[in-house]
């Protein structure tokens, strides 16, 4: 297993990190315990070293998982992640009431990484009302915390502000060969190197779709390359070509996905210039088959009549991109059901004056619905 070594603590780490999000479950959704603490130590007796979890993962039962795993001498074997829900926080005793609960699950007296999680503008505005700096800093203090960070879901402009307003050690970001430039992209792992913040990827292989709802057209680039690899080694060599990322985390739920993603990692070279031609006609590949350069920001939303904006935006993509038209067309009925897809749309017009890329949305949603309906 490849490693790397964190900056401004010291720590070493293990390239590939477990994400605990899509964890064992039965038919219902509700996270299978034992088998999520086998899987668990699995990933761990394999070499990883490097373990995530959040407070909302799996129904509030992930923490659970993970600290029932990590008995019986794993914790010390561990770099152990989880995250503040902010949206969960309403005053300031919050922080302190929610870091105790989180300890408790994880049957320890601290956290590695505590991460304030999935931040955006209006959550960090929030937070930032309710002092979460200085809560961060006593934490630190008071040893439940080692190290603090913060995970990312917004627009480039406000990873900027939020990455310069404190002594950040990690930032987690969403990146991947399809989603170079979304959310904080390339140019925010390059800021947070120079700020000497270690970057964690996120959605590497995008939720799984660029290992398993490939199109034919780019399946047939990978099969064509002159390295015969898996269209998931692909992707995963993508990310760790950039040795800034220190972290990338995969959401493994069975044993074959750990013990494949752990050849993979064991291999790992240096992209060359023959698979970066490869990479380049792949990427634009899948920028010919975007509907609708939707990159769901979500200033258009809310909208005044409910209707999910980037959601569908998202679906009409999707049927293009990874070959997924029964897939989108199951999920929009779902919005259908709701009462939240365009048919409600009445055509005001607010969301495209919102829209930072000037898309036209209204016209976009009308051809989403045409098919996903």
């Amino acid at each position: 297993m490849q490693k790397r070594q964190l900056t401004k603590t010291n720590l070493e780490t293990s390239l590939l990190g477990m994400g605990c999000m899509r964890m064992p479950a039965d038919g219902d959704g509700k996270l299978l315990l034992q088998d999520a603490v086998a899987l668990i130590r699995h990933a761990i007796d394999g070499g990883i070293s490097y373990i995530d979890t959040a407070y909302n993962y799996h129904r509030k039962e992930s923490e659970i998982a993970v600290g029932m795993a990590l008995q019986d001498g794993y914790r010390e074997r561990v770099i152990l992640t989880t995250k503040l829900p902010g949206w969960e926080v309403e005053t300031e005793d919050d922080f302190d009431r929610i870091l105790n609960e989180q300890l408790t699950k994880l049957q320890t007296d601290h956290v590695d990484y505590y991460l304030v999680h999935s931040l955006y503008s209006d959550l960090w505005q929030k937070l930032g009302k309710l002092n979460v700096l200085a809560f961060l800093d006593r934490a630190k203090a008071d040893g439940r915390i080692r190290y603090a960070g913060f995970s990312f879901h917004d627009e480039l402009p406000v990873f900027k502000t939020i990455l310069n307003a404190y002594d950040w050690d990690v930032c987690q970001v969403q990146y991947n060969l399809l989603d170079v430039n979304y959310q904080a992209g390339q140019e925010g792992i390059r800021l947070a190197k120079e700020a000497g913040i270690d970057v964690i990827v996120m959605e590497p292989l995008r939720g799984g779709r660029l290992a398993d709802k490939i199109p034919a057209d780019i399946r047939a680039v990978w099969e064509a390359a002159p390295q015969k690899r898996s269209p998931v080694e692909w992707a995963f060599r993508f990310v760790a070509d950039r040795p800034e990322v220190k972290v990338i985390l995969s959401g493994m739920n069975t044993k074959e996905q750990i013990d494949d993603n752990l050849q993979i990692f064991d291999r790992l070279t240096p992209l060359t210039e023959k698979d970066l031609a490869v990479i380049k006609e792949v990427q634009t590949l899948y920028r010919s088959k975007i509907k609708i350069g939707c990159t769901g920001c979500e200033y258009c939303l809310p909208c005044p009549e409910g209707v999910s904006i980037p959601r569908i935006l998202a679906l009409y993509n999707n049927i293009t991109l990874f070959d997924d038209l029964e897939g989108s067309r199951k999920a929009y009925a779902e919005l259908m059901a709701k009462g939240t897809d365009q048919s409600a749309c009445i055509a005001c017009g607010i969301c495209e004056s919102k829209c930072p890329q000037n898309l036209a949305i209204i016209e976009g949603l009308a051809a989403a619905h045409a098919v996903l309906s």
